[in-house]
């Protein structure tokens, strides 16, 4: 997992994010599952913006 300041929370979507990555990655060599990978890119992003909020949300709790 990749060394990043911040809460548990922030963390466990880091983590979930790697774990998409790696499943859209090992299905690069699947036949007829682009609409996996696709579906898998939308959650992955659905999770960068969450990430993004707790990110913005533990910056101003600092200040």
């Amino acid at each position: 997992m990749s060394s990043e300041a911040g809460s548990t929370q922030c963390r466990g979507l880091i983590e979930a994010k790697e774990n998409l990555l790696q499943a859209i990655n090992s299905l690069g060599v699947i036949e007829n599952s682009d609409h996996i990978k696709k579906t898998l890119r939308e959650v992955y992003n659905e999770l960068e913006q969450l990430h993004d909020s707790r990110r913005i949300k533990e910056s101003n709790n600092l200040n």
